[in-house]
């Protein structure tokens, strides 16, 4: 399982013109059921996205490919969490 923060760069005034193509990234990390949640960050910092079903190389080059992070406009962070205690209602998180 990943947590992936977004966090907007300098260049955060740009975001209205990739949003359409990041939205479709988002999209497709859901179609392809590796996203489980996205959201944004407190006060307009960038955003945040749960994910499980992937490696790390996987993780990363799908990350990578976000058209918010190939402009620059957001610094990507991809952290690994192994999932020790789950709540029932994610019970598909310990397979991952």
């Amino acid at each position: 399982m990943f947590t992936i923060f977004l966090r907007f760069t300098a260049d955060k005034a740009r975001a209205p013109l990739f949003m359409d193509a990041h939205n479709a990234w988002v999209r497709q990390g859901f179609d392809d059921g590796v996203f489980v949640l996205a959201g944004g960050l407190d006060a307009g910092k960038g955003g945040a996205i749960l994910a499980h079903g992937a490696d790390a190389a996987a993780m990363a080059t799908r990350v990578a490919a976000d058209p918010f992070v190939v402009e620059g406009i957001v610094t990507p962070e991809i952290h690994a969490i192994a999932p020790g205690r789950v709540d029932d209602r994610l019970a598909f998180l310990r397979t991952t």
